[in-house]
């Protein structure tokens, strides 16, 4: 196995045992039955490059409908969360440059992802916290379909958050450190 095929069976685990096992995300498992997710490594660790790689998956979503989400991940940079945070402030910008605004949108997730106001201890930082800095790239009219046939949908994220804190830090961090 090589080492982008390590990385993305872990992130496969991750996804499979985290946010599918914890239904922080009551979509993904269609997604993953139906193996609509594509998993790309980017090896860069220059900023330049990962957002060259960044628009290279919007402009492949655009060209292959059978592919409903992206997941595109960066083992070798971007540990520090606030130089990751910068990368997915790009991220958004270039969808604005690129005309992709409304079309796709970014969801991010970082080992040591923290919410705005929260403590770094907090398991609610665990919903959004991966083996592995990523960006998680969406439809956004399928994202408004799934909402759609969802009840309640606006509760998800507070319902994810009550469920991390049940289980409690050391619980989330196992959770997701046996997906390596």
């Amino acid at each position: 196995m090589t080492n982008n095929e390590q990385v993305i069976a872990q992130t496969k685990s991750w996804i499979t045992d985290v946010v599918i096992g914890c239904n922080f995300c009551p979509f993904a498992a269609k997604e993953v039955k139906q193996n609509t997710i594509l998993y790309r490594v980017e090896e860069s660790i220059l900023v330049k490059g990962c957002i060259e790689a960044f628009v290279q998956e919007c402009m492949k979503l655009d060209g292959d409908e059978s592919i409903e989400t992206t997941l595109l991940i960066f083992p070798n940079g971007f540990a520090d969360f606030n130089d990751y945070l910068i990368l997915v402030a790009l991220a958004e910008k270039s969808l604005k440059k690129g005309g992709y605004e409304g079309v796709y949108q970014v969801a991010s997730f970082h080992p040591l992802y923290c919410f705005a106001g929260a403590e770094n201890d907090d398991a609610a930082n665990y919903t959004n916290r991966s083996i592995y800095p990523m960006l998680h790239l969406l439809r956004e009219a399928s994202i408004e379909t799934a909402l759609g046939r969802y009840a309640n949908h606006e509760e998800i994220p507070q319902r994810n958050i009550d469920f991390a804190r049940q289980k409690g830090t050391t619980y989330m961090k196992m959770l997701r450190d046996s997906c390596m």
